[in-house]
């Protein structure tokens, strides 16, 4: 897997065996050129390439052939990646000021913007709190093609083919949905962390349901499934938008019921941002608190400290990708 500080991108071992190993840093805090990683990132299945979004729109691309940026001439600031193929490379990219979604397909650019995106009539809802434009937060894909983008703040809207159109889900979830995701192991199962807690639907978005049972607090953050087991599930909450205390928790059925797991965290957990868990290809678990990574060992049952950023670093890790 990948892990992205501020100002670099580190690999780490899915197992959590070694040290992580830098595979970029800026020069400078600024990032590469001044144009400092955005906070967006994707791998490939293989977990040898990573797409990171920099500042001004360009894709960062680290493989082992070395390095190659593709500008995908998109202004607004990059919210949102996801690899819908590989071969050739398409990807669809989810805007921070305005819920956009562009395509690009190949490594060369520009970036198309997806124009049934665009006309979605339910987009004249969607809203962010503080007034500003909303955001597509995270996406998701299943492995025949359908994909879900989480509009902040205005529900998760779904595609049957691979992003070109765009339906919302039905208005039994919650607006205010903070992430989205899938299993390998199940393509109708999809899940969401929302300010509500957490949703279940077993039908790919046609129905959810509320499940909260054991958290905490209901003000959700971030969530992710084991990659066999789709009722395997680690999630956070906290006490509203600013943190002020939060939670990570799992469930082992499906989200049926929750156990808190912040006993086994060595530092203050005052919030925990989307991004910051991940299940990686072996079923290892890991999470950001604070400016430490944990790792989570048996079924996410067994944490401990795995690593923590230095200063140089930009002060703590920003986002856990699971390659």
């Amino acid at each position: 897997m990948f892990i992205a500080t501020y100002n670099a991108i580190y690999a780490v071992e899915d197992n959590g065996s070694g040290e992580p190993t830098i595979i970029y840093k800026s020069t400078d805090y600024q990032g590469l050129g001044g144009k400092a990683p955005h906070g967006a990132m994707v791998s490939l299945s293989s977990g040898q390439t990573v797409v990171s979004a920099l500042s001004d729109g360009t894709l960062l691309v680290l493989s082992e052939d070395g390095e190659k940026q593709i500008p995908t001439g998109i202004e607004d600031p990059i919210a949102s990646l996801l690899v819908v193929r590989e071969d050739p490379l398409t990807l669809l990219i989810g805007t921070d000021e305005g819920a956009y979604v562009y395509r690009l397909v190949g490594e060369e650019g520009p970036a198309e913007r997806v124009i049934a995106f665009d006309e979605l009539e339910c987009r004249k809802d969607w809203y962010t709190p503080w007034g500003g434009p909303p955001a597509v937060r995270t996406f998701a894909k299943t492995q025949d093609g359908f994909c879900y983008a989480d509009i902040h703040v205005g529900s998760i809207m779904r595609s049957a083919d691979e992003g070109i159109s765009w339906e919302p889900v039905t208005p039994e979830l919650h607006k205010d949905v903070h992430q989205v995701a899938t299993c390998p192991a199940d393509d109708n199962r999809v899940y969401a962390n929302t300010q509500n807690g957490v949703y279940v639907s077993a039908d790919r978005g046609h129905s959810w349901e509320n499940r909260i049972e054991g958290l905490p607090v209901r003000y959700g953050t971030a969530i992710a499934v084991h990659p066999v087991d789709p009722d395997l599930l680690i999630a956070t909450v906290q006490n509203g938008p600013r943190g002020g205390g939060a939670w990570l928790c799992r469930s082992e059925n499906g989200g049926a019921t929750w156990t808190q797991l912040n006993d086994q965290l060595t530092e203050p957990t005052d919030r925990i941002s989307t991004g910051f868990i991940a299940f990686t290809s072996d079923g290892t678990a890991w999470a950001v608190i604070g400016k430490t990574l944990y790792i989570g060992k048996d079924r996410a049952t067994d944490w401990c400290p795995f690593w923590t950023a230095s200063e140089y670093d930009g002060e703590y890790p920003i986002q856990i990708l699971a390659a």
